[in-house]
């Protein structure tokens, strides 16, 4: 399926820093995380904890898409998500290695 540039152009995606991992009560698939996006944090779910330790996360520079509808999940009010490559449902997290100050746009 093919998307127009417009389209794509709809999505706010930014460099992020997950600063925060919780476990969710009853969960082993998902954690709740915390990223800071530079101007503010934001709340979401993050996939792939039977995969990842929180510190194995805690620190990262990933790719975040910031403004799609926020969804509830595990009565968690889901803000942001965390771009990754799949492989066997395991997500590999789009990362940045180099100094990106957090907030930059991808474009």
């Amino acid at each position: 399926m093919s998307i127009t540039y417009d389209d794509f152009a709809k999505l706010d995606i930014r460099i992020a820093k997950i600063i925060s991992i919780e476990k969710i009560s009853g969960k082993t698939k998902i954690v709740k995380g915390i990223i800071d996006i530079g101007s503010e944090k934001r709340d979401l779910i993050i996939g792939g904890a039977e995969f990842y330790q929180p510190e194995d996360l805690i620190g990262k520079t990933v790719v975040a898409i910031i403004n799609l509808e926020a969804k509830k999940i595990a009565g968690i009010e889901s803000n942001a998500m965390l771009l990754a490559a799949d492989l066997n449902d395991k997500p590999f997290w789009l990362t940045v290695t180099d100094d990106v100050p957090l907030g930059t746009k991808i474009k």
